[in-house]
């Protein structure tokens, strides 16, 4: 069998096993698309848009008016035809067509009747029950103050998005102080705040004015987080120096705050981080802290970036919590060797599927190959879609197993694979150890 033929063979039976999609936003208020709008405006293709001369480079808010949403599908579309070779553009095609049965180029004359399409299958009943069988896809995780009601738990699992202590923003330096104080002004978890928050960061009730603030606010967050979610996840910027930073330290750097730079960033983010680990690690009730990596600022969005000193800090970090569990969403395509190379030999963090400006096939199979020869299966969970709609969780997964299959079949012919061994190196990381290393659980 030559490679095609074996790659076609190993996608057919990979479409036959279970996956556990073990990061996203779905939102059980629209677990699907509500029309064209949630599906044509996902911001990984608003990035490929800007790239071929789109001003439109912000994200559509959340809740559209309907106006807002055709303003944008109206200023989108032109752009369609100059980004058709992006892999993107053809998770789109996959999503119109496998789903819809649109086969057409989506046009200033035509998207209405599409948008009718997708508003009216959102109310069928069995709508997202029919796409995640066509996916494969079991259950998901995501954000838990998307949970709402809780009228989707059968399909869903959670993780906690918060605050995000070491997170830079663009043209900030007190981001970590302020995360804080948000959350601590928020009482019980609530919704994080957005990448490049602009105007939208509003005063808060209880401002940081101390260290003794700082502990307060840190024993307030980590008993807050609810028992139900099997993470929380925040992000580790590149641009942040890290130590252990002494309270002295900390409290002469609050004093500089209406001045701060990026000395005054480091020590709050180090110093605040450090605080909520210790707490996190004593609380230890089996929840998994994931951290996403390698996606700093831009103004609109962020690109992808990560320095050698931060591989070497972040170690550091996870041999320092021995029992805290650390899990990695990577933005990095170089920086996947090195992760491996600390996974393999911590054994308190495991590296999770491909994240943003890692989510291109070419990308992905490179590190999807790095892990298969680095990494036990055990360390690695093979997919998370980062989905908005599961509309997007099906194009990711069916992206995931058409590079995956590729992967193995080069596997197979080298002989380091045999056919039926490959699947289950394939069942392991997209089925088993989403359970083991995180916590879900297949729907009963």
């Amino acid at each position: 069998m030559d490679f095609n033929e074996l790659s076609l063979d190993l996608e057919a039976s990979l479409g036959e096993l279970a996956m556990l999609d073990a990061h996203t936003h779905l939102d059980s208020a629209h677990l699907t698309a509500r029309g064209l709008h949630d599906i044509l405006l996902y911001h990984m293709l608003v990035s490929d848009m800007a790239s071929a001369g789109s001003l439109d480079r912000e994200r559509l808010p959340e809740e559209p008016t309907d106006e807002e949403a055709r303003i944008r599908i109206e200023r989108a579309i032109p752009y369609l035809p100059a980004i058709s070779n992006t892999s993107c553009h053809w998770c789109l095609r996959m999503i119109l067509e496998d789903l819809y049965g649109w086969k057409k180029p989506v046009t200033l004359g035509n998207w209405r009747e599409l948008d009718a399409l997708i508003r009216g299958r959102f109310h069928e009943q069995d709508w997202a029950g029919r796409i995640l069988e066509k996916a494969g896809i079991v259950r998901s995780c995501t954000e838990y103050w998307r949970r709402r009601e809780g009228s989707h738990d059968n399909y869903l699992q959670y993780n906690l998005e918060w605050a995000f202590f070491a997170r830079s923003q663009w043209g900030e330096f007190d981001t970590a102080v302020y995360e804080l104080e948000k959350s601590w002004s928020d009482g019980t978890p609530g919704t994080p705040l957005p990448i490049a928050p602009g105007a939208s960061r509003r005063k808060v009730p209880r401002e940081i004015r101390g260290t003794d603030d700082i502990h307060q606010a840190l024993d307030n967050y980590v008993d807050a987080i609810p028992a139900l979610v099997l993470s929380t996840a925040q992000h580790i910027s590149t641009d942040i120096d890290y130590r252990v930073v002494d309270e002295k330290t900390m409290a002469s750097a609050l004093g500089r705050r209406g001045n701060a730079g990026p000395a005054e960033r480091d020590i709050y983010a180090s110093y605040i981080l450090e605080e909520f680990f210790k707490r996190f690690e004593k609380r230890n009730k089996g929840q998994v802290f994931q951290f996403s990596l390698g996606a700093e600022p831009l103004p609109y969005e962020t690109a992808s970036r990560i320095g050698q000193r931060t591989i070497a800090q972040l170690a550091d970090m996870i041999a320092r919590h021995p029992d805290i569990r650390f899990q990695c969403f990577l933005s990095s395509g170089h920086a996947n060797q090195s992760l491996c190379t600390i996974s393999r030999e911590l054994p308190n963090f495991s590296l999770a599927g491909f994240w943003w400006h890692n989510f291109f096939p070419s990308i992905m199979e490179r590190v999807m190959e790095e892990r298969l020869d680095m990494l036990s299966t055990s360390h690695q969970i093979g997919f998370f879609s980062d989905a908005y709609t599961l509309e997007w969780s099906y194009a990711k997964a069916m992206l995931v197993r058409k590079v995956m299959s590729r992967v193995l079949a080069r596997k197979v012919q080298l002989g380091q694979y045999d056919k039926e061994s490959a699947l289950a190196v394939a069942k392991s990381i997209l089925y088993e150890s989403p359970q083991s290393l995180l916590g879900m659980k297949p729907r009963s």
